[in-house]
């Protein structure tokens, strides 16, 4: 049976570490140093998502410390002088926050993560409750999968059903993340499309294909 794909619910750390929206500048600060984490997500209620609090939010002050600087923010980014001079986590975080829900793919969540330019994603459920945290980190922790059961899925989702008749003449083998593909199959025409499909194996870092068609050298 295939393995179902992973999912954000997958890797996400379950164990959240927020603030609510009247926490103030430096209990924020302090959580954020005590927990060796860039971001913190606002909740309210019963953990329902309302923003993200980053440092990128915070640095804002530091910058406001400057006076001329300061002045030219006013005048050129008014909503982020206006951060700057806040110290709450309602008036400093971003709202609405990016979230992820924890059956997403983590493709998606990469994908997220590199279009809207942040680390850590909140991970909610289907009322917006916080369910955990996706970090860069999470995400790549499906190259840790060991290579025998890289090995194991190439062969069974890939090689097995692609080349049904000349399976037995086809060798797989996984060296530090890597697929080595070697051996002849009965259609040739499908080579690429093995390559393509080991490919995306998640926990997979590369794939060499050394296939050959039957009755051909390279």
């Amino acid at each position: 049976m295939a393995r179902p794909p992973f999912t954000v619910a997958d890797v996400m750390s379950t164990k959240v570490v927020a603030v609510r929206p009247g926490a103030d500048f430096k209990e924020i600060v302090t959580a954020m140093n005590r927990w060796k984490v860039t971001a913190l997500p606002v909740i309210e209620g019963e953990g329902r998502v309302v923003g993200v609090v980053s440092e990128a939010d915070l640095v804002l002050k530091e910058e406001l410390h400057d006076r001329h600087l300061g002045f030219v923010e006013q005048l050129r980014r008014p909503g982020a002088a206006a951060k700057a001079g806040s110290g709450r986590a309602q008036d400093l975080m971003t709202s609405p926050a990016v979230t992820v829900a924890p059956d997403s793919s983590l493709s998606r969540a990469a994908r997220l993560m590199a279009t809207r330019h942040v680390k850590r994603l909140p991970v909610v459920g289907p009322h917006g409750l916080i369910q955990g945290i996706v970090s860069r980190s999470d995400l790549l922790k499906v190259f840790l999968r060991p290579d025998e059961d890289l090995a194991d899925e190439v062969r069974g989702e890939v090689v097995d059903r692609l080349f049904p008749l000349s399976h037995d003449r086809v060798g797989v083998r996984v060296e530090a993340g890597v697929v080595i593909l070697t051996g002849e199959v009965s259609d040739g025409a499908l080579v690429p499309v093995a390559e393509r499909l080991a490919r995306t194996v998640e926990g997979v870092v590369d794939v060499r294909c050394e296939l050959t068609a039957e009755g051909t050298q390279r």
